[in-house]
């Protein structure tokens, strides 16, 4: 097997995100998302998109906020285009799990935050930790919960997974959807939540992934969570090969109990998929899960990976 020492190195530049938005532009594009959505969604059925069900149930919880008229924005958001890229994947694998589970005691680690906020309003008397070390989206995740009127059971930490003040062995479940690869010492992440998790819990995880890991840096610092270089760049996130998740990884956790890989059909088409939203203000985003099921498939080893894709494991903690 082979080890990772140094890991290639890609550089990214993308435009500066504009200040202003013309209001009968961004009026326009709110009535055609409302217009469209239902026909890409649709045809993502045709197309056999994973997470479809999960989007569903997205829909449902916005017309709920719009009925009670809260949180608007995103009410339309939920309705519109809850999801986007490859979280259809990630969403379905992880709520699909969890669907045959009683937790008692939970933690999330960053994941995009419908992901536990569902989990809190389906287990009913759930009482939760939810870790998100940014600053200008944990307001917005408090604010849906509160919306939802499950802000109650949650405990919000604004901390790095590295330095929240849990005690080790107390979570029946921990979740983590695509966060480890933003953080530079993904190892010891992986071991702090080990150590959280109870013996015979379950952690589920996803990072993205290919058939040779490399990493990427960006000129834009989206978390300001880490420092820019002297060139402006600040890292990303890496994808991970087979030898990096054994490294990384299956040496703190062990093997998983399941497995799913979700990636490119083409090569390159998620790269065009990220600098389109990247540089367009009004991109479509409720075409997501037609183009998902058009663009992406399942494959069995990470070997089989033209490009681009998505690991999700699940994780038993023995006894």
């Amino acid at each position: 097997m082979q080890i990772h020492t140094d890991i290639p190195k890609e550089y990214l530049s993308y435009p500066k995100p504009l200040q202003r938005v013309s209001k009968i532009k961004k009026l326009a594009h709110i009535v055609l998302g409302l217009a469209l959505f239902p026909f890409y969604w649709g045809m993502a059925y045709v197309a056999h998109t994973p997470g479809l069900a999960f989007r569903g149930l997205c829909a449902l919880k916005g017309i709920y906020l719009l009925l009670k008229g809260r949180y608007i924005k995103c009410a339309y958001s939920l309705i519109v285009y809850p999801l986007d890229s490859v979280r259809y994947f990630e969403f379905d694998f992880m709520w699909s799990t969890l669907g045959t589970l009683k937790i008692y005691s939970y933690l999330d680690v960053s994941s995009p935050r419908l992901l536990p906020l569902m989990v809190v309003d389906r287990n009913g008397g759930l009482v939760a930790d939810l870790i998100n070390p940014d600053k200008t989206d944990l307001p917005m995740t408090i604010l849906l919960a509160e919306s939802l009127d499950i802000a109650d059971r949650c405990r919000f930490h604004a901390s790095l997974i590295e330095e929240v003040p849990l005690k080790p062995n107390s979570f029946d479940v921990i979740t983590s959807m695509s966060v480890i690869e933003h953080i530079t010492d993904d190892k010891n992440a992986i071991q702090k939540m080990w150590d959280l998790l109870k013996p015979g819990g379950l952690l589920l995880i996803s990072v993205p992934c290919s058939a040779k890991a490399s990493e990427e840096y960006t000129n834009l610092n989206d978390y300001e969570l880490i420092d820019s270089d002297e060139n402006g760049f600040v890292f990303w996130q890496r994808y991970y090969d087979e030898a990096l998740i054994i490294q990384r990884i299956y040496s703190i956790t062990g093997t998983p109990r399941r497995f799913q890989i979700y990636g490119e059909k083409k090569a390159g088409s998620y790269h065009h998929n990220v600098a389109q939203k990247r540089s367009d203000i009004f991109y479509p985003y409720w075409r997501e899960p037609f183009m998902m099921g058009l663009q992406y498939e399942f494959k069995k080893q990470l070997d089989d990976l033209p490009g681009i894709g998505v690991i999700a494991m699940e994780f038993v903690k023995q006894k």
